[in-house]
């Protein structure tokens, strides 16, 4: 296909040494310089040796990162189109046609910065996720004294110190304390869980290196060292799939092991043609040269990264951040979509769901005693309410609640001119309460089988109702879902490392399959399994997706929201946090796919049609740089049509849809 891809690889060891975008500011000069070669040439307007010193100054920048990947790559015992193109240029320059060769260099170079250009704004995968855990940790020692060490430092069943709203520097238990930690980075949960010393359950104890801590300090006791945390494992699942090649790219290593050996051969075997022919050593020597510029696959270097670069735009214009050719070909290819859960199809943030109350009680009543008392409460379903209660009250209550006590997982007490009681019927069963009544029960448990987290509300000596509250969906969810579907994608599936409950009550409302519970590396065994049968999209907004993102063909972060490790190993990233882009970038990328093919069969048969005629010598040199540049000329402007992209959608029918 094309050789721009594989040069990627050792390209960057010597890019830097001359500065950013060097590569970029080389061919503009090559271009100048050919400009002012070619005016200057034509209009005889200075001698001959100064016209060629200006075009030797535009071969020199058009050829010179040519010439670095041609050593590059021929210290390996290979030859590749730089090679050709370069032998090319120095044949134009013998035969004295020192335009076409500076067009041909810069041509050449044009589409090759261009292509590294984009793909040097990505990838910083694995330096940003390090950057998760905390550089330095505080450990307790024997003697009670608190010291500052480095994380390296760490040793299983050191004392460390987490403060509030810190980091938490290692993976371990909690050795004192209890506190919410935020794990979203590292399981996806949405709500922060609460860590103990005084707990039988092992999630209640275990702690993550990179999570976050809540409002009170914790002692925690170390249990892996350093390079065991499980976010170091998570980076090296990253760094290790950071190498695959895309087929086209892989194509193209392959179509120029066989055709630039071949073609040189044919240049070297038409040099000897005067031996057969009655022509002079000079005629044969021109007729092979205007054979190599017919050969040498400029339109074809050009053909993918011409699409690739105007998808990417159209792409950032839209606001998708595409990581290079090979992701955007990818996405064409899509056929099995991978939903996270929290902060992807849903916000991330709990909300008040349902309000009921019981009795004469009214709405207003229900939420100024459960927001008094909730204020009090550190716990994130309280924060949930107080926040999203206020909005609905439009105010403060102005209640003065006392005596708060929380009673481990089933909810708090409190005293406001009697008992106020807040939380899951063990609360009432424990403190020997009556229960509501069978009906009043029968909500209750509805609304938590439809995996809202409930609790109930008890002041003075009777019940006054029931508050819901629980992840939102998206606004776009269902939309995006919809979406995929009308342009043919039928697999569609949620994994989450939240409840079953949770995670199959959102995947009903939107209609699609759903596993919860799931571990990092559970998630991507998932897509692991799958990825014999189906090309798989992985979107998600968390570290606890990248896994699943890398085992993927195309991992796709949630802009905005998202965490930055998931940016960084995601190959697309929706910036808006629009989920509704994600139809339209796999949309544009089999439109991409589609121009390559067609710049391909383009680039391909113009080759195949010149290099007969110019071996014949139908064709000069002249005719052949004419005719091979214009051909790079469509190939450029079919792949300008990216940038006009709009997407178009068949409205599928459900029925259809359920019978498949």
């Amino acid at each position: 296909m094309s050789s721009h891809h594989h040069h990627c690889d050792h390209h960057h060891t010597h890019i830097h040494f001359l500065g950013k975008n060097s590569e970029i500011k080389f061919s503009i000069i090559c271009g100048i310089f050919l400009l002012a070669g070619f005016l200057l040439d034509t209009f005889n307007i200075v001698s001959k040796p100064i016209t060629i010193g200006i075009f030797l100054i535009s071969y020199i920048f058009g050829s010179f990162y040519a010439i670095l990947e041609a050593y590059e790559t021929m210290k390996k015992g290979k030859f590749d189109i730089e090679f050709l193109m370069l032998v090319a240029a120095i044949g134009a320059a013998v035969l004295d046609k020192w335009a076409e060769g500076a067009l041909l260099l810069f041509l050449f170079s044009l589409g090759h910065s261009l292509e590294h250009y984009a793909m040097n704004k990505a990838r910083n995968a694995i330096k940003s996720l390090a950057n998760l855990s905390p550089k330095t940790a505080f450990k307790k020692t024997e003697n009670g004294k608190i010291t500052e060490i480095d994380i390296n430092e760490i040793n299983i069943g050191d004392t460390l110190i987490v403060k509030p709203h810190t980091k938490i520097p290692a993976d371990g238990k909690v050795n004192k304390g209890r506190s919410y930690v935020n794990q979203a980075s590292i399981t996806g949960e949405s709500m922060p869980v609460l860590k103990t010393d005084n707990s039988d359950k092992k999630e209640h104890i275990e702690v993550f290196a990179g999570t976050i801590n809540g409002d009170e300090t914790l002692e925690i006791l170390a249990t892996k060292k350093a390079e065991d945390f499980t976010i170091s494992r998570l980076v090296k699942l990253i760094s290790e799939n950071q190498a695959k090649k895309s087929p086209t790219q892989k194509f193209a290593d392959k179509f120029e092991k066989i055709y630039v050996p071949i073609v040189l051969g044919l240049v070297i075997l038409l040099n000897f043609a005067f031996l057969l022919l009655d022509e002079l050593y000079v005629e044969s020597f021109y007729r092979s040269m205007a054979m190599l510029v017919a050969a040498s696959p400029c339109a074809l270097a050009i053909s993918t990264p011409s699409a690739v670069l105007s998808g990417i735009s159209r792409a950032a214009q839209k606001g998708i951040l595409v990581k290079g050719g090979k992701a955007l070909e990818a996405l064409g290819q899509i056929n099995f979509v991978a939903f996270d859960k929290t902060g992807t199809l849903t916000i991330g943030e709990p909300k008040i769901t349902e309000i009921i109350t019981f009795g004469n009680t009214t709405q207003q009543e229900l939420l100024e005693i459960s927001i008094s008392a909730e204020m009090l409460s550190d716990h994130p379903i309280a924060k949930a309410i107080v926040k999203d209660g206020i909005q609905k009250l439009g105010k403060h209550p102005e209640k003065h609640v006392t005596n708060l006590v929380a009673h481990q997982g089933k909810g708090i007490s409190a005293e406001y001119q009697g008992k106020i009681l807040i939380g899951q019927p063990s609360l009432f069963e424990s403190l020997n309460i009556p229960l509501p009544s069978l009906d009043e029960l029968n909500i209750f448990h509805k609304l938590e089988a439809k995996a809202n987290t409930s609790i109930l509300v008890y002041h003075k000596d009777k019940y006054l109702g029931i508050i819901s509250i629980q992840d939102t969906l998206r606004d776009d969810a269902e939309k995006t879902i919809i979406s995929l579907r009308n342009i043919g994608i039928k697999n569609i599936e949620m994994l989450s490392g939240d409840n079953q409950n949770v995670a199959d009550s959102i995947a009903k409302h939107l209609s699609i399959q759903a596993k919860g519970e799931l571990l990092p590396e559970e998630k991507a065994q998932i897509i692991k399994n799958k990825s014999h049968q189906f090309k798989i999209a992985m979107v998600g907004d968390g570290v606890n997706d990248a896994p699943a993102m890398v085992e993927s063909d195309i991992g796709i972060a949630m802009g905005a929201a998202g965490s930055e490790v998931a940016m960084e190993t995601a190959d697309v990233a929706l910036l808006s946090d629009k989920l509704s882009k994600l139809p339209y970038s796999i949309a544009l990328g089999r439109q991409t796919r589609k121009i390559i093919k067609q710049n391909l069969c383009i680039s391909l048969g113009v080759v195949a049609l010149l290099m007969p005629l110019t071996i014949l010598g139908i064709a000069n040199i002249g005719w052949a740089v004419l005719i091979h540049e214009g051909s790079t000329m469509v190939v450029v402007l079919n792949a300008l049509r990216l940038l006009k992209f709009n997407m178009k959608e068949k409205a599928y029918n459900p029925l259809i849809q359920q019978s498949i």
